[in-house]
């Protein structure tokens, strides 16, 4: 894909995905036009637009603006090639406790980010899930699958319109805000005893940041429109987790949260039938009639048709000593980007 000349919007762009999103786009495509951040938050973009990597980019360009207001979105909108959707109210306890405001930012604020980028004739559209929309029990997995749904069925909404729509699920983002990573660690330097452990059976899915962000640049690359991409990854157990960051500290079981589950799922067994797998990831493929299957798809093979994808009975695992390495590596990254 030709990169020279093409702008792109990121929803939510001051988050962790999206700074590291804009810094390795910037860095591998510095034929890109511009990058726009679109955000509600001034701080957080003065924050932002001052860090060491970004600062006097002429590249960069900063909006204030939330994906709940349609006219705001339009003119943001001027002369965008590619959108990356990354706005969503995350927190599951905040979601339970404001059903409403969760519905309008990620299911209505979805809709208004399609309408719009049609509209506007934007070229490519991938929308960012979570391991929480495949088989959802609390509000923002719900909320999330909605917007999911949304985001593929937008495609037939396009209609004769250039505008291709896909999205992107991965798991938990090691380090980034919200992560059980930096909780353990603000425990431990707070001199705690014991780490708590929802659930001792508890796995969990794990990535680096760089990780996602390159799923999400091979979907905007090899997209069609409709497809769902789930990135491999390893899975961990959270009582290695607590050996790999404080193997001297007693480990204390305090039961499962509400909305929590004991695995994440990606796939679920009823998607196997459309389930594509490549190399590196796997691709739901959208229930259309115009979609070809595999022939849209070079290299890829279907999965078993018991197939499903969940972070208690995948086949990679990271070690302790992998986990350690991975910790230092975010640690030393995040001193580097504020430098």
């Amino acid at each position: 894909m030709d990169w020279t000349g093409k702008s792109i919007l990121i929803t939510g762009g001051t988050g962790s995905f999206g700074k590291k999103f804009t810094e390795i786009i910037l860095k591998k495509h510095p034929e890109i036009k511009k990058i726009v951040i679109f955000s509600r938050d001034e701080f957080k973009q003065f924050e932002m637009s001052n860090m060491p990597q970004f600062k006097n980019d002429k590249r960069l360009r900063f909006f204030i603006g939330d994906i709940r207001d349609k006219e705001r979105l339009y003119r943001a909108l001027e002369g965008i090639d590619f959108v990356i959707h990354a706005a969503a109210l995350k927190q599951v306890p905040a979601c339970e406790y404001n059903p409403f405001e969760a519905v309008k930012t990620n299911i209505l604020g979805a809709q208004n980010v399609i309408n719009t980028c049609i509209d506007k004739n934007v070229k490519k559209v991938v929308a960012l899930s979570t391991d929480k929309a495949c088989a959802p029990i609390n509000l923002y997995g719900a909320t999330k699958l909605c917007s999911d749904k949304l985001f593929i069925t937008g495609n037939a909404y396009a209609g004769a319109n250039e505008t291709r729509f896909s999205v992107v699920r991965y798991g938990n983002v090691a380090g980034s805000r919200g992560s059980v990573i930096p909780y353990f660690k603000k425990l431990i330097e707070s001199g705690t005893k014991e780490l708590p452990i929802t659930d001792y059976r508890m796995t969990r899915f794990w990535l680096k940041l760089e990780q996602a962000v390159k799923m999400v640049i091979i979907a905007l690359e090899t997209m069609h429109g409709g497809e769902l991409y789930v990135k491999k990854i390893p899975s961990m157990k959270m009582t290695d987790l607590a050996l790999a960051m404080a193997p001297h500290l007693k480990l204390k079981e305090i039961g499962i949260r509400p909305g929590e589950k004991i695995h994440e799922i990606m796939i679920p067994m009823e998607d196997a039938r459309h389930t594509v797998e490549f190399r590196d990831y796997y691709i739901v493929q959208p229930d259309f009639e115009w979609w070809e299957s595999l022939s849209l798809m070079p290299g890829g093979k279907a999965v078993d048709p018991e197939f499903e994808y969940h972070s208690g009975n995948n086949t990679e695992w990271l070690t302790i000593e992998q986990m350690k390495k991975l910790i230092e590596e975010i640690t030393y990254e995040k001193e580097l980007s504020v430098r």
